[in-house]
């Protein structure tokens, strides 16, 4: 295999939960790699470096293409296709931004009493 459809290959390596994501992505005009916009039917090949959003919150992964895959596979292959080379200072920030997200507070468990709840809406409204 020489090349394989870029959105194809982000829901074969689970960076996206369905190809349409994927293709939602690359239609944002926020995939690129080597500094070109990629679309979603834009043939990749292997030590491709490929930046792209998650798909939720901020920041931008930054994944390098080590074999190409059409179908989705388990997790243990997955990691001989692709190697992650996000920065940590993104991962840090996106772990921030996912416990800010949350709403909970540290040490908390399950579903969020009422208390928790309008301290929750308290705290967003005067933000």
């Amino acid at each position: 295999m020489e090349s394989v459809r870029l959105d194809k290959w982000m829901w074969a390596v689970r960076l996206f939960k369905t190809r349409s994501l994927a293709a939602q992505a690359c239609e944002s005009g926020r995939v690129k790699s080597g500094g070109r916009i990629l679309k979603a039917a834009s043939p990749i090949r292997g030590e491709e470096v490929i930046e792209l959003p998650f798909q939720e919150g901020p920041g931008t992964r930054v994944v390098k293409v080590l074999g190409l895959i059409e179908r989705r596979v388990g997790a243990q292959l997955v990691q001989d296709s692709c190697e992650d080379l996000t920065a940590e200072e993104v991962i840090e920030a996106r772990r921030l931004w996912m416990d800010d997200r949350s709403g909970r507070k540290e040490g908390s468990q399950g579903r969020p009493t009422k208390k928790d709840r309008r301290d929750i809406e308290r705290h967003r409204f005067f933000e």
